[in-house]
């Protein structure tokens, strides 16, 4: 059996961005779900928006999936977090897109004390998360409007790279950040990640309309790679499930929600299998569900209930130009921590260890200042750079793909 790379295309975003959820058929072959309604996975069936958050009243964490660049989906979670806040004003608000160590800079912005440009800048938005943060903005002032305690769910990049590299088990305790043992996967979370790594795989090694074998996961399930991979996002469900947890812990009687991306949520997988690890099984998942979805019905443990979006009049957000790497800043400019295999930045030379001292002919003496010229680039451009590597000054062109898809 044979797939088309257009076609792997489409599997990756099936299940891995907007998974294979939808709304249940009527008997003339449409479906009969809408717009604002709640539906209730275990049953597949239309519920009232009282009886789902009759139902939140007994639970202390509350986590809102998303699909990070679907609009939609951030209307959703606001919604969300207004009606959460007008039955329980005692709210804690868990942001996945940033890292613990910007955790003073989320709480100034809570307290009034940032503008949106001193916030973003002090948070490293555009290098910790890199998304369009007017995506997000509404939800963050919705915190900062109410004063509500906001956490920083996510830990640094680079522990969830070299784990990917490595695997747990390699890294000794003092590189841990922290983090506890992650409670192993299960086997069907395994599976979805199989079928993640597989088509990761695919995209990177064919060209468009190429044919590729199905691939071997039987294979791919034996291998160290796979296993650092499946280690890597382990990693970053425990981080986020220790600081929901830790919340949770801090005041009994708040109601903890979690801003967080969709693949960490469903079928109980990724979050909430890390804290039911830990003891806290009062938790609900809340997924916004895309009105253009197939009429196939819902997975019965998908979610503790989805509410249906209108995300069909969007325009897409269009995909940022990226160079690739994981940096750092220095007094002497931005050095490169690591270059990400396959990327811009690999094609053009650069190294680890590299000092990204200008880009385009501007100086780059702060990380900001290299990533906004970096999302400057237009497809098919050519980025010159000035990199000092120990003793040499190199000169590297880093040239853009024709589509930033």
């Amino acid at each position: 059996m044979k797939f088309s790379a257009r076609y792997c295309i489409s599997i990756v975003c099936l299940l891995f961005v907007q998974p294979a959820i939808s709304q249940a058929a009527g008997e003339d072959g449409g479906c009969d779900h809408h717009v604002a309604q709640w539906l209730d996975p275990s049953s597949g069936e239309v519920v009232q928006a009282e009886q789902v958050f009759a139902r939140l009243a007994d639970s202390r964490i509350v986590l809102l999936g998303e699909a990070h660049t679907t609009m939609a989906h951030h209307r959703w979670q606001l919604y969300m977090l207004s009606a959460l806040h007008s039955r329980q004003t005692n709210l804690v608000v868990g942001f996945e897109m940033l890292p613990r160590r910007v955790q003073s800079s989320l709480d100034d912005w809570s307290a009034g004390k940032l503008s949106e440009e001193e916030f973003l800048e002090q948070s490293e938005w555009q290098k910790v998360w890199g998304y369009d943060p007017d995506l997000y903005l509404p939800s963050l002032h919705f915190v900062r409007l109410h004063r509500l305690p906001a956490i920083s769910l996510n830990i640094d990049r680079e522990l969830v790279s070299r784990v990917g590299q490595q695997g747990w088990q390699a890294l000794d305790e003092s590189r841990r950040m922290g983090l506890s043992d992650p409670a192993p996967a299960s086997d069907d979370y395994r599976d979805s990640l199989a079928q993640l790594f597989a088509y990761k795989q695919i995209l990177a090694e064919t060209e468009e309309g190429e044919d590729v074998p199905e691939p071997d996961l039987d294979e791919i399930m034996d291998s160290e790679a796979f296993s650092n991979f499946v280690d890597a996002q382990l990693t970053w469900d425990r981080a986020m499930a220790e600081a929901l947890a830790a919340a949770y812990r801090r005041d009994p009687k708040a109601t903890v929600v979690g801003i967080v991306g969709r693949g960490h949520l469903e079928y109980g997988y990724g979050i909430p299998h890390q804290l039911a690890d830990m003891g806290i099984d009062d938790v609900d998942v809340l997924l916004p569900l895309d009105a253009t979805a197939t009429c196939d019905p819902l997975p019965a443990d998908l979610a503790s209930a989805v509410f249906v979006v209108d995300a069909e009049s969007e325009a897409p957000v269009a995909p940022k130009p990226r160079l690739g790497v994981i940096i750092e800043g220095s007094d002497a400019g931005v050095r490169v921590s690591q270059v990400v295999e396959g990327s811009v930045a690999a094609q053009c030379g650069l190294l680890e260890g590299d000092l990204i001292e200008a880009a385009a002919g501007f100086n780059t003496t702060t990380n900001v200042s290299l990533i906004e010229i970096i999302q400057r680039q237009a497809p098919g451009t050519w980025l010159p750079l000035k990199v000092k590597r120990g003793d040499e000054t190199l000169e590297l062109l880093a040239k853009f793909p024709q589509s930033f898809e």
